[in-house]
C-alpha cells in the first residue's frame, strides 16, 4: 500500500474468465487500480504480500472453510488489508462464516457490475457492504450473541452463557446440526456442551435439561 490516491485491489479466483472480466471492469474506474490476479496456490500468498493491495477480492470457490486459516495468514502479512468475497450465496450461515473470516464486503452471485464497484469502493473508504438481503441475518446473529445470561442458573446450576444459549435453542425445538449452524460451531462441539450440561444438571437427556432450568426460573 502507498500513497497512490487510488483503491489498489488484488483479484484472487479459481476463475481465470472471472478474474479476467473483473480486470476488465476495475480497469475503466480511475480511482481503481488491479495490482495483481491470480488463482489460488501455493504461491498466492507471496503474490498478495508483493503486491500489497489495499483490498482482495476473493470468490465463493476459494473462500471455503477449508481456508479461512489462509485468510488469517494474509491478513496478518498484509497489515490493513480489507477483504471482499464475491460471488456468494444468499445464505445466512456462509455470509456468517465470511464476517468471521474478516470479510468486509459480501457480493452475491446475481450482483451487477455497478453493485461490485460499489462494495469495493465503500470497503476501500472504510465501510463496510452487504446485500440488503444479507442484513437480517448480521442483525439476528448480533442478538443472539448478546442475551443476558440468567445469573441465578449459572450460579445455582453452574452452565455457562454458552450452556445457556443451547438450552434456549433445545427449548425452541432446534436439533445438535440445527443450534451448530446457527452459532457457527461445529456438531461435536455442541454435543460436547451438552454432554456436560447434563452432568451438571443431572439430567438423563436434553429436554430434561430445559425443564430443569425452568424450575429454578429460567426464562427458556
Amino acid at each position: 500500500m502507498n500513497d497512490d490516491p487510488r483503491a489498489e485491489v488484488f483479484l484472487l479466483a479459481q476463475n481465470r474468465l472471472l478474474r479476467e472480466a473483473l480486470a476488465r471492469i476495475l480497469s475503466k474506474k480511475t480511482d481503481i487500480a488491479v495490482v495483481g490476479s491470480c488463482a489460488l496456490s501455493a504461491d498466492s500468498l507471496k503474490e498478495i504480500v508483493s503486491s500489497a493491495p489495499d483490498v482482495l477480492v476473493m470468490d465463493s470457490f476459494t473462500t471455503n472453510l477449508a481456508h479461512v486459516e489462509f485468510v488469517r495468514e494474509v491478513q496478518q502479512s498484509v497489515v490493513g488489508i480489507k477483504l471482499v468475497m464475491i460471488g456468494m450465496e444468499a445464505d445466512g450461515q456462509h455470509f456468517l462464516q465470511a464476517i468471521r473470516a474478516g470479510a468486509l464486503g459480501y457480493v452475491l452471485k446475481d450482483a451487477s457490475a455497478l453493485e461490485v464497484v460499489a462494495a469495493l469502493r465503500t470497503v476501500a473508504g472504510g465501510g463496510a457492504a452487504c446485500d440488503p438481503r444479507m442484513c437480517a441475518y448480521l442483525f439476528q446473529f448480533a442478538a443472539q450473541q448478546n442475551q443476558m445470561p440468567n445469573f441465578h442458573v449459572r450460579s445455582k446450576l453452574g452452565l455457562t452463557n454458552r450452556e445457556q444459549q443451547l438450552v434456549e435453542f433445545i427449548a425452541r425445538g432446534f436439533t445438535n446440526k440445527e443450534i451448530a449452524a446457527e452459532l457457527l460451531l461445529a456438531e461435536h462441539t455442541i454435543r460436547n456442551h451438552i454432554h456436560r450440561m447434563l452432568r451438571k444438571v443431572g439430567a438423563t437427556h436434553r429436554l430434561a435439561v430445559v425443564d430443569i432450568c425452568r424450575m429454578e426460573g429460567a426464562s427458556v
